[in-house]
């Protein structure tokens, strides 16, 4: 990382002193946990498209973290939680990740990527390759991505765009414009690049931006890529490149402090420049799916991982296995050859019958979904069957949906978990006498069915209020 330039650093003392005054009044709100905690949760920040302050959030149902940008999504692309979504701010060296999906979608993986004097010359974190090295493709990227080497991103530029130019035109101009046209295509709206790695002052000062939720949009589609997944998953890498005609190795070291410490942490790229601040933009698989974690301008190198990871666990925290079958009513019912108490979910009217009704239960009485308590609370509709003659354990009489935020979370079948006989022939007879004399009156044909599941809630909307 390189010092900071004196007008640099005034400004980010100036900036923190605001969020520190910004912090203290987090903590003199109700929106503030433990006394004297550090806790920086904004009344702006965004969950799941309401900002805390709609949602009337306590600070302990908040992630804590210290950047001014960041966004969490999932593989689908859902905004669990946001700060500053739409601001344009400098990425830096997560840049990087633009270079790389063009380079992917542009070039061929074994072609051949020629080092220049000017790429040699870039400076700031390299992959210490120098003018004149030949290596493939692969090879540079991993060079690029694993330890943010700008040499490597502005010889992938150069080799790149110069299949793209058009007469008279500048290799890396051309490659340029392919990484801007390629946001627009994604739909970054508020996204402009200058340049191959991300570097912001001297002579790559120019115009260029990019925002919390267009880095997120291009994380997702460059994971996507197989190779570029596999790459910045290495903690760790040794290339070769040709050097003077000869093998060279060099041994290089992932710039991601999470790989190998945090559980499912997999990439992506970090960044630093005095105006970008330290910044990343992580992903994290789980069984549960993968995750996308965008932290830009935290308060320094260590803390923007402190920041990821504190993105993650709340997310993590927050993911709870949903019983289905909750009902106070039980029965006794033979579940994989064994006897066993399960819950009544419903009473389903038996039709043959003027009075008597079904206890059923899910098919799998132990069905459970996982869900994200924030979202809200889950609901559920129940779809009975008419049922006549005579059911057996295990019949399905309808069919269970659950929801939440009224999006579908599970289904599941409603199954008999008791036997009820037909009527014989005499009881038919009575049955139907007693239907006929009862229907002069408005007397019911049949018992109603009924449902007995319940679903407890999970996510109290009540505000929380802190003395």
């Amino acid at each position: 990382m390189r010092s900071e330039t004196p007008r640099a650093l005034q400004a980010r003392c100036w900036r923190r002193r605001a969020l520190g005054a910004a912090l203290a009044l987090a903590l003199a709100s109700p929106l503030a946990g433990a006394p004297g905690a550090w806790a920086d949760v904004r009344r702006s920040d965004v969950v799941l498209g309401q900002t805390v302050e709609q949602r009337s959030m306590p600070a302990s149902s908040c992630p804590s973290i210290d950047a001014q940008y960041a966004a969490l999504v999932d593989g689908e692309g859902t905004l669990y939680f946001g700060r500053g979504l739409d601001a344009r701010t400098h990425i830096a060296s997560i840049t990087k990740v633009m270079t790389a999906i063009v380079a992917l979608e542009t070039g061929s993986l074994d072609q051949e990527v020629t080092v220049s004097a000017a790429a040699a010359a870039v400076g700031e974190s390299t992959a210490g390759l120098r003018a004149g090295d030949v290596m493939t493709l692969r090879t540079a990227l991993v060079g690029m991505l694993v330890p943010s080497g700008n040499d490597a991103a502005f010889a992938i530029g150069e080799t790149l765009g110069a299949s793209m130019a058009a007469e008279g035109q500048d290799p890396m101009e051309a490659f340029v414009a392919a990484m801007n046209a390629t946001a627009q295509r994604l739909g970054m709206a508020d996204s402009l690049f200058s340049n191959p790695h991300g570097l912001d002052d001297g002579q790559f000062e120019a115009e260029m931006y990019s925002t919390a939720a267009d880095v997120a949009v291009m994380c997702r589609h460059a994971m996507g890529f197989e190779e570029f997944a596999a790459i910045v998953d290495e903690p760790s890498a040794t290339i070769e490149v040709s050097r003077g005609g000869e093998p060279a190795f060099l041994e290089l070291t992932s710039t991601d402090e999470l790989i190998g410490v945090y559980e499912g942490a997999c990439g992506i790229k970090t960044g630093t420049t005095d105006a970008a601040g330290p910044s990343f933009a992580g992903a994290c698989k789980r069984p549960a799916g993968t995750l996308f974690a965008v932290v830009l301008d935290s308060s320094s190198e260590s803390q923007r991982f402190a920041d990821t990871e504190a993105l993650y666990n709340w997310y993590y925290d927050h993911r709870i296995d949903y019983k289905l079958a909750q009902s106070e009513v039980t029965a006794t019912m033979e579940v994989d050859g064994q006897p066993r108490e399960v819950p009544v979910v419903a009473e389903v009217s038996d039709g043959s019958w003027l009075d008597r009704t079904v206890k059923a239960t899910l098919a799998d009485p132990d069905q459970a979904v996982e869900v994200f308590s924030l979202r809200g609370n889950v609901s559920q509709s129940f779809e009975l069957n008419e049922v006549v003659g005579a059911i057996r354990t295990g019949d399905v009489l309808g069919r269970a949906t659950f929801y939440q935020a009224n999006e579908v979370v599970a289904t599941a079948d409603v199954v008999a978990c008791e036997d009820v006989p037909a009527p014989g022939f005499f009881e038919s007879i009575g049955i139907a006498w007693t239907r006929f004399v009862g229907s002069f009156s408005g007397q019911p044909a049949a018992a109603e069915s009924v449902v007995l599941n319940q679903t407890p809630l999970i996510y109290d909307k009540t505000p929380t209020v802190t003395s």
